[in-house]
């Protein structure tokens, strides 16, 4: 078994939507960032190479990369899964944490949880998402940004 964890953060900008864990949202604000900057597909990304040793979103898809300008990141989550399936591991569960001030996204949990499960050809029930506010403090609570946390469990394949 192996444990990754995995943490993004994207300051917003007006003009909406936001694009969260793989789904549309209605805001008057967006995430900015190289690619689609979908904070969450970034965290989950992180936390599966990281579990599995292979690497980072960064090294995988650079900034500096002008392939990745706009880049969907559930097609990012997608190659990265093949590499950690490639090394011989399997995603037991995954635990996510959204930080947001707004939207408030109690209504939009399953749905994130529901689409990152697609992506990874997972069943629902082995992704959670939860979602905090930033309680008016930092810039989380002054809604200049949004942060995600995922923490994963893989298992050997097999």
């Amino acid at each position: 078994m192996r444990i990754g964890i995995g943490h993004d953060t994207h300051r917003l900008a007006e003009g909406g939507s936001l694009r969260l864990g793989g789904i549309e949202i209605a805001h008057e604000y967006h995430l900015v960032g190289h690619s689609d900057a979908d904070v969450l597909l970034h965290a989950v990304t992180d936390a599966l190479l990281g579990a599995a040793a292979i690497g980072d979103i960064g090294e995988l898809f650079p900034n500096t990369d002008p392939q990745n300008r706009n880049r969907d990141s559930a097609e990012m989550l997608r190659l990265a899964h093949a590499q950690v399936s490639k090394a011989g591991y399997r995603i037991a569960n995954l635990d996510c944490i959204i930080f947001a001030e707004r939207p408030k996204l109690s209504l939009f949990k399953r749905p994130i949880a529901d689409r990152i499960a697609r992506i990874l050809e997972l069943d629902s029930n082995q992704v959670g998402v939860k979602a905090k506010t930033g309680e008016g403090s930092g810039a989380v609570g002054r809604g200049e940004v949004i942060m995600a946390q995922c923490i994963v469990l893989l298992e050997t394949a097999g």
